[in-house]
């Protein structure tokens, strides 16, 4: 019997790549899309005619009402949330209705309409910021020393509260850092190697950047999808933590991106102190025991090295097609 599911930010990165998954499962896959001037379908470009999108907006409950009873989900994934941390000290307003209050409508509306699916929420390593404990795991207390991390906290926490109060197979995925192609291009890893090309093709000549020395548990966001759904597959419903258990540096990030284009990092990267965040956070690093162990995952399917090098190959690709395309325009061809 084919499945339902209702992806709420479907043309993020994550959603994107978590719509492929189910499409090849064979899912019926519904995306809540919030309306814009310009829809924004970059990522999901190559399988919108196969998704059913569904107008709706995370902080409208009645939309969420409708999406619900119009998709009929056997599970729901909760993606949708502002989701860049330095943004959040913009807007920590706007961030605590997108990124908190936003949860407890999808999980209202799903209790309302449907509450036999399956839910999963998208926590966050920023929920651990000031680590009390090195590796983080599920049960790390939280630390978050952001408004984005604060929220995801809101969201995790109301996550567990459904589970308990209604008995709703409801999860949370405690993500680390995930990276590809897809990411946006504000932030930190997309930002490097867009820079890497750019300048490898001569069109720009340096690179500021904050932290260098931060230190991040990166993995590939198309392999920590397959977790997500992993979960929503159990018995029982529980959090994991997703992540690949190791670390590496901005440096090292730069240094592996400028090196596969034979450029040396020093000679363009420059430190800017208005990128250093108001609150830094040092060191992320997580435990995946707990996802290895009762999911079967493995996170060590796409390497720091080849996820850093495919995403420099995309990004050359990307700028190159776009200068020949605005070359081309130029000349009126």
């Amino acid at each position: 019997m084919t499945k339902n599911a209702l992806i709420t930010g479907i043309t993020g990165q994550d959603g994107s790549y978590l719509a492929d998954l189910l499409l090849e499962k064979g899912y019926k896959v519904y995306g809540l899309r919030r309306r814009t001037s310009v829809p924004i379908l970059e990522n999901i470009e190559h399988i919108q005619n196969e998704i059913e999108f569904i107008e709706g907006d995370l902080l409208d409950l009645s939309s969420l009402i409708r999406a619900v009873q119009v998709s009929n989900p056997d599970e729901v994934y909760n993606l949708g949330a502002q989701s860049f941390v330095a943004t959040s000290w913009d807007q920590p307003i706007l961030t605590g209705q997108a990124t908190a209050l936003s949860v407890t409508n999808m999980l209202e509306a799903v209790r309302i309409v449907k509450p036999e699916a399956r839910f999963y929420q998208a926590s966050s390593s920023e929920m651990f910021g000031k680590v009390v404990e090195t590796p983080q795991k599920e049960t790390t207390p939280f630390y978050p020393r952001s408004p984005y991390g604060v929220a995801k906290v809101y969201g995790h926490w109301m996550t567990v509260n459904y589970r308990e109060s209604y008995d709703m197979f409801a999860c949370s995925g405690i993500l680390f850092n995930h990276e590809s192609p897809r990411r946006g291009i504000e932030f930190v890893t997309r930002k490097i190697t867009n820079a890497v090309a750019r300048i490898k093709l001569g069109l720009q000549q340096e690179l500021r950047l904050g932290n260098l020395d931060a230190l991040r548990d990166w993995g590939y966001a198309k392999d920590y999808v397959e977790c997500m759904w992993l979960m929503l597959q159990q018995d029982t419903a529980d959090d994991y933590v997703i992540a690949t258990g190791e670390t590496h540096s901005v440096r090292e990030f730069c240094e592996i991106a400028f090196g596969y284009v034979g450029l040396d990092y020093q000679d363009y990267v420059v430190t800017d102190p208005k990128f250093f965040r108001a609150a830094e956070v040092d060191l992320l690093l997580g435990d995946p025991s707990k996802s290895i162990n009762k999911l079967g995952w493995n996170p060590q399917k796409t390497t720091f090295k080849e996820l850093v090098q495919l995403m420099v190959d995309k990004d050359l690709e990307r700028v190159a097609r776009n200068t020949n395309s605005n070359q081309s325009n130029v000349l009126g061809k």
